[in-house]
């Protein structure tokens, strides 16, 4: 006789089909979980750099234009094994990472930069100022003053690009004494023959201010902003500024390049770098600089000391020890 299929004789044969569904989809499901999950290429960039703090009532906004590289082993007037040594403790090769640091300080009524980057100068390294000013939430043209701590390209050379003023609504201050020796070329014999392209650099990085009216040099020790105080610290060039920032009886005062290889000048301070128009008047500053701010408890930032390049200063045997300050929110809430 003839099997007939009924609805129920259906319903048998899907139930018993589905322990051999169920073990195929295992199957597949451990096929699938066998094969590598291939990941996207990697990223290789950085953020772009800022970090933000309180002085009183002003924001200090420290910034990133990047780093770069540069043989401390040679330029620094330090022996060689000495200070290849010193950078091994900090795990670091001779030729050391450097950071290029500048600061943005809003007092409530004035947005002022100090010190402008590098701008296109230094290739690849550096010239990541403009992008670390708008991560931190402002614009370029914000800016109403530029303070340069001296007029070398990696402070200067960001003001311009292709000829273009990168902060049209700011005057650039800078110490007459700097304007005077890096724009006369007759100065170029007075400084190390590797160094002599910074004065076409600061041509090039201050001339379409100067053609605008932007340029207003000050003359030594003077206040330049309500709470911002020009201090004369030459040597490493004859113009070389400290930026003294008081707020609400807090102090911070921006080095500007009184040190460049933390590492080494932080424990030996009469250690010079090739860079200094006048070493010796380098060195004195950096002593007297470092033994204030030891002395006084005050914040320091400078240019070249590891990002943020924000912290304090204290003694230690014959030399000095840096303390960077640490990750805050205090004061930034709202």
């Amino acid at each position: 006789m003839r099997f007939m299929s009924t609805p129920y004789h259906a319903a048998v044969r899907a139930i018993r089909m589905l322990p051999l569904a169920a073990a195929l989809a295992a199957s597949a499901a451990s096929i699938q979980a066998a094969q590598p999950v291939q990941p996207p290429a990697q990223v290789r960039t950085q953020a772009p750099g800022f970090y933000r703090m309180m002085l009183g009532a002003f924001e200090v906004t420290a910034l990133s234009d990047g780093t770069v590289a540069v043989p401390l082993d040679q330029l620094l007037r330090n022996p060689p094994e000495d200070t290849a040594s010193r950078l091994a403790q900090a795990h670091l090769g001779t030729r050391a990472e450097t950071s290029i640091n500048a600061f943005l300080i809003h007092t409530g009524s004035h947005l002022a930069l100090v010190d402008a980057g590098a701008g296109d100068l230094f290739g690849k390294d550096g010239g990541r100022l403009l992008d670390s000013i708008r991560a931190a939430g402002y614009r370029p043209e914000d800016i109403d003053t530029v303070l340069l701590t001296h007029i070398h390209a990696d402070h200067s050379g960001g003001l311009t690009r292709q000829g273009k003023r990168m902060f049209p609504a700011a005057d650039i201050r800078v110490d007459q004494r700097d304007v005077d020796f890096w724009l006369n070329p007759a100065n170029a014999g007075k400084v190390a023959k590797e160094e002599r392209h910074a004065f076409a650099d600061a041509e090039a990085a201050l001339r379409p201010y100067i053609e605008a009216g932007r340029l207003k040099p000050f003359d030594g020790e003077t206040e330049l902003l309500p709470g911002i105080r020009a201090v004369a610290g030459a040597g490493h060039t004859p113009g070389h500024s400290l930026y003294l920032v008081e707020s609400e009886g807090k102090k911070l005062v921006l080095w500007g390049d009184l040190i460049h290889a933390q590492d080494v000048q932080f424990a030996k301070p009469g250690v010079t770098i090739r860079f200094d128009v006048d070493a010796a008047a380098a060195a004195r500053q950096r002593l007297a600089r470092m033994d204030e701010a030891a002395r006084q408890g005050w914040l320091v930032a400078a240019a070249h000391i590891g990002f943020p390049g924000i912290g304090h200063v204290r003694r230690s045997g014959d030399g000095y020890l840096w303390q960077p300050v640490r990750y805050s929110l205090e004061g930034l809430r709202r």
